[in-house]
């Protein structure tokens, strides 16, 4: 049966708790004909709840973090790594700097708050915000392995600053630290009697100084400078006050309550489209402090409100409880708890909350792999070994093997491009999509073709685009045409070449291709490796076995991101270095050592391949070292042929978009690569051309 035609666009901003949960719901019962975008500044986010365990030492980074790229490869969403910086509620767009607008039907806010700490004199060149929480982790992570004497001041005397000071003093406890806390006003003013002064006693017993109606006037490098003269000396500086939504949410025209984006007990805006949730949200209908377990019990009912805006359903209100368990790291492994005026104190309760933050966390983890394809009970023979043990890969991964291609070919299987008159070439390729965004995919399409040209010694010249949309609506369409051909338009204008013309066509799913020109005064082939030329490789090799595995949400998402990132890097700069090479390749669908045997066997030469030089993406190896391989690996092993020595899997790894690999003048190559890496390539000299005709490895 064919796939439902998409119909609607949800756009998901920011990767708060709210929207991680709205998203595990959505990929367990997904909404048919809706288009899931999410849209944050990074692969992951991380969950404010233990962040002071973090910080004390108690958790490591990764345990910290939601991987959003995992969550929304589950519930089929696609991820952009950006940061909005505007809605256009009148064209429903949403602005991210470096891309085509995203278009929406309907819209939900999860951002969290900033801090007004940077405006501060000083305190952007000196000081660490305790939000957002990602730039903060990592500082911290730095700060903590050092050796120096541990002096820290934090600015902000609410539970937040005191729980991250009583963590910081857990941590640095064998450094004897110094830490002092500066608050204008009442520290902890927030707490009841009897909480607050069992959170005074907890700061008094970690020799943490409490300084209270205070004003900062000056951050420096050496501490901070209080408005009545006192300095205050420190070498890690945090504001833990200074609360203040987003700016670009000021310019959104939404009605707002000192900042933060006005809600009904629907969760929705004064724009029916857009709702908002977690802290940069004001609960008008009902409202309360800004806390985390608001934002955990917003998202069944954000989850059904916008299913029920995008199918004409009815809309259910959010009650908020009047009062929840406030739950207090105390630094070690002891907790305050309170609620209703009531406090409690001591290890029990830190296991309760290690329990419950851990349970919230881990519902992230355990999501269902994607299932492999299963036949129907009466098939053709051979149909189970044809669908082999896992889905068909994207991108490269989903290639006509080389071994097969050469068979039906023959005298024209060969150079990456074809030279169709003198000084001219020509070249075609297109790919099954391997991620949800249509921008991404056309980069990474487009990088991929025109490595052919650069992989030829040629500069790119002419080219038509070849699109395969899934069914949607006209609407989409539209939507979908508009940001991929705005993306195409700039990767080859920057590349040289001009977009001339193209095909579209509507089918199950997208595939995104060009046919490329170029002109070259002496084109590079596969067939002029001299005896004793290096091998030079411009780019690190995995891309097959991350994007398999990311189909089974295996990787950590931030590798998944590197991968793209090195996906989409242009080869230009580096095909310009390597116009001398004797025969160059791009690195594609056969793999490392599949693209190399292309060069022995036009070139009649051998060559040995030198595993300690080979770069690999972050966090390839261990996925292979775990039995992940793309769909097309034992083509591509068939296809290499013969290969003596320790053969790497992922020698037969197919690349998408991947680097160059050029056999030149041994006497030239240290030159060529120390010239690549200054222009930015992770490029290595991996081996050498033979003269017999086996390939082998070290």
């Amino acid at each position: 049966m064919d796939k439902l035609p998409l119909t609607r666009d949800l756009v998901l901003i920011g990767g708060g708790h709210t929207h991680a949960l709205v998203l595990r719901k959505w990929g367990m019962r997904p909404l048919a004909g809706v288009r899931v975008t999410v849209i944050n500044p990074g692969p992951t986010a991380p969950y404010s709840g233990m962040l002071p365990g973090f910080v004390a030492g108690h958790y490591s980074r990764d345990e910290l973090d939601i991987d959003l790229v995992k969550l929304s490869r589950f519930a089929g969403a696609r991820i952009i790594n950006g940061a909005v910086t505007g809605i256009d509620r009148a064209a429903r767009t949403v602005t991210v700097p470096g891309r085509p607008p995203i278009g929406y039907d309907a819209l939900a806010i999860d951002v969290g708050i900033t801090s007004d700490m940077p405006d501060l004199p000083g305190f952007a060149a000196h000081g660490v915000p305790a939000k957002p929480l990602g730039a903060f982790a990592r500082a911290w992570d730095s700060y903590r392995t050092s050796d120096q004497p541990a002096r820290i001041a934090v600015i902000g005397g609410g539970v937040a600053g005191a729980e991250l000071a009583l963590a910081m003093a857990h941590a640095l406890r064998d450094r004897a630290p110094k830490i002092s806390i500066i608050d204008r006003g009442r520290p902890l003013a927030a707490l009841g009697y009897k909480a607050r002064q069992r959170m005074l006693g907890a700061l008094a017993d970690h020799a943490i100084d409490v300084i209270e109606d205070a004003e900062v006037t000056q951050i420096f490098a050496q501490g901070v400078v209080l408005k009545d003269g006192r300095m205050i000396h420190s070498d890690f500086t945090t504001g833990a006050a200074g609360a203040k939504p987003h700016d670009w949410i000021t310019q959104t025209g939404l009605d707002l309550h000192e900042g933060f984006i006005g809600v009904d007990a629907n969760l929705q805006s004064s724009d029916p489209a857009i709702f908002a949730v977690g802290d940069c949200a004001h609960m008008a209908a009902s409202p309360r402090p800004k806390a985390g377990v608001y934002a955990v019990r917003q998202a069944p009912v954000l989850y059904d409100n916008l299913r029920a805006v995008l199918s004409g359903g009815r809309l259910r209100p959010y009650t908020p409880q009047r009062d929840y368990l406030k739950l207090i790291s105390l630094g070690g492994k002891s907790a305050l708890a309170e609620k209703f005026g009531t406090t409690w104190q001591g290890g029990l309760l830190w296991r309760l909350k290690d329990r419950i933050d851990r349970k919230f966390m881990t519902q992230f983890d355990d999501l269902p792999a994607m299932a492999a394809p299963t036949p129907p009970k009466i098939a053709a023979s051979g149909m189970a070994e044809a669908l082999g043990d896992k889905p068909m890969c994207g991108g490269c991964g989903a290639k006509v093997g080389r071994a097969a291609l050469q068979t039906t070919l023959g005298a024209v299987f060969g150079d990456d491009a074809a030279e169709v008159q003198p000084g001219q070439v020509i070249t075609t390729d297109h790919l099954r999509t391997l991620v949800a965004d249509p921008v991404m995919m056309t980069r990474i399409a487009a990088i991929h073709a025109l490595g052919d040209i650069w992989a030829m010694g040629a500069t790119p010249q002419a080219a038509t685009a070849q699109i395969i949309l899934p069914r949607m609506t006209a609407h989409l369409q539209q939507r979908t045409m508009a940001e991929i051909m705005a993306t195409a338009t700039a990767v080859m204008t920057q590349a040289g070449a001009r977009i001339v013309g193209g095909h579209t066509s509507l089918g199950d799913e997208l595939t995104i291709g060009f046919t490329i020109t170029g002109l070259t005064k002496r084109p590079v082939t596969l067939g002029g490796a001299q005896v004793g030329d290096a091998l030079i490789l411009t780019k690190p090799i995995g891309s097959g076995t991350i994007m398999a595995a990311d189909m089974a949400g295996q990787p950590r998402g931030a590798d998944v991101m590197a991968c793209l990132d090195v996906m989409v890097q242009s080869q230009a700069d580096a095909a310009a270095i390597l116009r001398d090479a004797h025969a160059m390749t791009d690195v594609t669908g056969f793999g490392l050592l599949g693209h190399l045997r292309g060069i022995c066997d036009a070139s009649g030469t051998g060559a040995i391949l030198d595993w300690a030089q080979v770069p690999f993406m972050q966090g390839a190896a261990d996925l292979s070292a775990k039995g992940v391989r793309s769909s097309l690996f034992a083509d591509n092993q068939a296809g290499a042929g013969g290969i003596s020595g320790t053969v790497h899997d992922l020698g037969y790894d197919p690349q998408t978009a991947g680097g160059l690999l050029a056999a030149v003048a041994a006497d030239t190559a240290e030159d060529c690569l120390t010239r690549l890496n200054t222009a930015g390539y992770c490029a290595a000299i991996i081996g050498q051309i033979t003269a017999n005709s086996d390939i082998s490895c070290r």
